[in-house]
């Protein structure tokens, strides 16, 4: 689904879309990777696995880089990061250009990628980090011809996943790994992405994870007409790129595909208090997005409590996600969710 706004602040037509650079963005454990290596197995697009985090680690870090002392900073940090590792790049590929034209994130990360395109002879180039749905304001200002791909996942399956994978904490305290903790932070995410893709308008394209797993052809061939690409899935997977033929999964024993059946996990796995107390904090936002509640009314504890519950939880991860773009407490919270 395209969400389109036309009025909207980013005033410019669209343009052919044949070598725009393309953003994956979505809550975590939503299908982002997969969804990113079925681009790049697509063909034409520059391969490099290892996620930039430029927007919502980089650009933190180096927030002033219309100064030279500051672009010398970020290339030197950059220069020792599993990105540049994973890159295949020289110094000398981007040094140049980094210290005279980039004045943003978004230039230098145009400059580190266009350097790879050049590299491995192709004409495109992706990106995947999910905690870019947070900052699509920022990337469509400095990098205006991007395309913004949004994928979205029953938060019901995202919490049990979220909940299994130990590398991301939304909160600072324990009880923020629950399942209902977990939904509130799936329901934030997808809000504030949809929210900016309101705004973005026509370079803002929306796709369903369930569509990708159950009708993989014709929501790759609709998802292909917007980045003007030819997702074919058949080529897609003979080429096979990382999770296309290893699929990633938090849950154990999950080893091939045949073994990876990620929908409606939910319904084996939650108790029903847990689905109860889940629904009543996240089920206006699943509804949102077309799915389908199991608990009925009389059952969703909508009480004061669970409000009190859900507007902690929200203004717990506004302020967890103000504090990340304070550099002096960056430190501090730079790890978290």
């Amino acid at each position: 689904m395209i969400v389109a706004t036309r009025n909207q602040p980013y005033a410019q037509e669209r343009t052919h879309a044949g070598a725009r650079p393309v953003f994956v963005v979505g809550c975590p454990r939503s299908g982002t990777t997969l969804l990113y290596h079925m681009i790049l197995s697509s063909g034409d697009f520059a391969i490099c696995p290892q996620e930039s985090s430029a927007f919502c680690f980089l650009g933190l870090k180096y927030p002033n880089l219309g100064a030279l002392r500051e672009r010398r900073a970020l290339l030197e940090f950059w220069l020792r990061t599993g990105w540049f590792a994973a890159s295949g790049l020289d110094r000398k590929d981007i040094e140049t250009r980094v210290l005279e034209e980039c004045r943003n994130i978004g230039g230098f990360l145009r400059i580190a990628m266009e350097a790879m395109c050049r590299q491995q002879r192709v004409r495109r180039w992706a990106e995947k980090s999910p905690a870019h749905a947070l900052y699509l304001p920022e990337i469509k200002r400095s990098i205006p011809d991007s395309l913004i791909v949004h994928i979205i996942r029953d938060g019901r399956d995202v919490a049990l996943s979220l909940a299994n994978f130990e590398k991301i904490h939304p909160f600072l305290w324990d009880l923020g790994k629950t399942l209902p903790a977990l939904g509130m932070y799936w329901k934030w995410i997808v809000r504030r992405a949809r929210g900016a893709g309101r705004q973005i308008g026509p370079d803002y394209y929306e796709l369903h994870y369930e569509d990708l797993i159950q009708n993989p052809r014709d929501t790759l061939a609709k998802l292909g007409r917007f980045i003007d690409h030819d997702l074919d899935y058949a080529r897609i997977l003979q080429a096979g790129i990382g999770s296309v033929s290893r699929p990633e999964s938090s849950f154990p024993g999950v080893t091939s595909s045949g073994d990876f059946k990620p929908v409606d996990r939910w319904k084996q796995k939650f108790s029903p208090r847990e689905l109860a107390e889940f629904e009543s904090l996240a089920g206006d936002c699943l509804e949102e997005m077309g799915y389908t509640l199991s608990t009925g009314p009389m059952n969703q504890r909508r009480s004061l409590p669970i409000m009190v519950t859900g507007s902690f939880y929200a203004s717990q991860l506004k302020s967890m996600h103000w504090l990340k773009g304070r550099r002096t407490l960056r430190t501090l919270v730079g790890r978290r969710g």
